[in-house]
């Protein structure tokens, strides 16, 4: 089964991949027929080892949508996706009694197509964003992410002004610590007053008598 010509399609592949087909083909079942952002949030959330090797290549995919083909990623499915089965590295592990354990290293070839809706498909999926609010909900993501960036950029040099009023509220507090200090231990010496003079005068008795 060929996609048709004159549909816009990329594709991204890679080759000697060290897992097993049967492991990526568990997760390729997921997300064959998906567009591409709910296919990479399915292979987001999935638990499966093969998950992290499926979205770098749909990454790869995208990449090539559009910078190579300028198509929006936001009106690409998964036309294709497929694995076949690579050459076989045999290798062993020593046993018990002299035996050897054979053990087989499987890899993988994976290959995946983007294709682009068609027209009508693109307006019909359009229309169900506007009533369920989904297309202005991811607009208005992307557009608080934008205006997040650009505040974190214009606020990056004003750390050293902020540094400087941090500095200055610090050695505020020192004086008002160094005050109050400075009254509690004038209170303590006015109250143990009276104990120092009786101190003083016994001590003057004691050595008159002497």
């Amino acid at each position: 089964m060929a996609v048709e010509m004159d549909t816009p399609s990329a594709r991204a592949t890679v080759r000697y991949l060290p897992v097993s087909p049967y492991k990526i083909r568990q997760v390729l079942d997921l997300v064959r027929g998906l567009p591409v952002d709910d296919a990479i949030r399915v292979l987001q959330l999935c638990q499966k080892d093969a998950a992290d090797s499926v979205l770098k290549l749909l990454d790869s995919a995208v990449a090539n949508a559009e910078h190579n083909r300028s198509l929006p990623a936001d009106e690409m499915y998964l036309v294709r996706i497929w694995c076949d089965e690579g050459p076989t590295r045999k290798s062993g592990q020593a046993r018990a009694r002299g035996r050897y354990f054979r053990v087989r290293k499987r890899t993988s070839h994976m290959t995946i197509i983007l294709a682009r809706y068609e027209a009508e498909e693109l307006e019909e999926r359009r229309r169900r964003d506007e009533a369920s609010g989904r297309g202005a909900a991811t607009a208005q993501r992307r557009r608080s992410e934008r205006v997040r960036r650009s505040r974190q950029r214009e606020q990056a040099p004003d750390h050293d002004h902020d540094h400087d009023h941090e500095g200055h509220d610090h050695e505020h507090d020192e004086a008002i610590v160094d005050d109050v200090t400075t009254e509690d231990t004038s209170t303590v010496t006015e109250a143990l007053a009276p104990y120092d003079t009786a101190t003083t005068e016994a001590g003057t008795t004691e050595a008159g008598e002497e």
